[in-house]
């Protein structure tokens, strides 16, 4: 089993990597302090795995909540359910909450342990690929609005993270092809030398190799877990791993949260930060080739849809998290392996990226 920590004294956590992880009882009640734990999971997920996550649980009390799969889930309606199911189960602050499922479970159920009385434990047992890599390391959580989104929403860290590398079995193509968006990501941003591995390893990505798979997700969470303990509430060098998000979220917030993946809208939004960046002469045509071509090997978007237009982007990339006194910060690449943040670009500049990469209207 690989282990490794995300570095925050008192808030420190682990992350183990294996096989089998979810029967693993002994493992898992190691994190629970009380005697009560309420599994927030999703149509999808658990018919697959609640079973086996409540045999490992069973010397504990466990009620469950099941919610509907899918990021239009995400919302302030289930966020309510689970805070009145919390208390019709006569929950405390002894309990525990588990995350069973991807990034749309883990992300509402972190901000339920934040807000429920005041903040409870919470454990992350991530199922795809994305959330695997991505979304339960760090302690961001929080729900859509249809105005933005992750908008309403805490830093707050679980007590540790269980990645079943099992789960991936189960995991549909499409599902798998949006967490190699982040996979990518990270090596754009932080490591050149991964983001070569990738490319000489991809046919045994595509063929769910185990042993590669392990090291991949391995690797992932080492950069994610570093960028944390040195960032953890980003002000500032956390926000490089929102490459291609300022872009990606505007794709998701004005096609209707769902209608693509979030992985599949960060990839389009890589595609795009790396152009933008060759334009402003930070990168050469060279890197955004490269880039390109290692979404497309995982069949994932990297065009915009044709309905958005260059108003559509701005207006939602206006209420970016990041943005400063009004001015939209775009994280753009200045080499494969290294981002900075920019504050400066134009409405010319962006207007031009967003037509040269949006698809073209269909022909009536």
């Amino acid at each position: 089993m690989a282990s490794l920590n995300v570095s925050l004294d008192e808030r420190s956590y682990p992350i183990h990597i294996d096989s089998g992880l979810l029967s693993d009882s002994n493992l898992l009640s190691q994190y629970i302090r009380g005697k009560r734990v309420c599994i927030i999971s999703n149509d999808v997920v658990a018919p697959l795995y609640l079973a086996t996550i409540k045999t490992s649980l069973c010397q504990f009390e466990v009620d469950e909540i099941i919610l509907e799969d899918g990021e239009a889930s995400k919302n302030l309606t289930n966020f309510e359910k689970v805070m009145a199911h919390m208390l019709e189960k006569g929950h405390g602050r002894d309990s525990t909450i588990v995350a069973l499922g991807g990034g749309v479970t883990g992300d509402l159920s972190g901000f339920a342990a934040a807000c429920y009385q005041r903040g409870i434990d919470f454990i992350q047992i991530p199922t795809t690929l994305l959330s695997q890599v991505d979304s339960s390391v760090g302690g961001k959580t929080a729900v859509n609005h249809p105005l933005g989104k992750n908008m309403i929403g805490a830093f707050y860290q679980p007590k540790a993270v269980f990645i079943d590398l099992d789960t991936l079995i189960t995991l549909p193509a499409r599902e798998f092809a949006a967490g190699m968006a982040e996979v990518i990501k990270y090596g754009v941003l932080a490591d050149r030398e991964f983001f070569d591995w990738l490319l000489t390893n991809k046919q045994a990505i595509k063929d769910k190799d185990t042993a590669v798979l392990a090291k991949m997700i391995e690797h992932c969470c080492a950069i994610k877990a570093d960028i944390v303990a040195k960032d953890e509430k980003e002000s500032g060098v956390r926000a490089h791993l929102n490459l291609g998000h300022t872009f990606g979220h505007a794709i998701e917030a004005e096609l209707g949260y769902g209608a693509w993946l979030h992985g599949e809208a960060v990839a389009t939004g890589m595609v795009m930060a790396s152009q933008l960046a060759c334009d402003l002469g930070l990168v050469d045509e060279t890197a955004v080739t490269l880039v390109t071509q290692l979404i497309e090997e995982f069949e994932l978007p990297v065009l915009a849809p044709a309905s958005m237009s260059v108003e559509d982007f701005v207006r939602h990339m206006r209420r970016d998290k990041k943005n400063l006194n009004g001015n939209i910060r775009l994280i753009l690449p200045v080499k494969i392996g290294q981002c900075d943040i920019f504050d400066d670009v134009t409405q010319t500049q962006l207007a031009q990226v967003i037509t040269s990469l949006t698809e073209t209207q269909p022909a009536k």
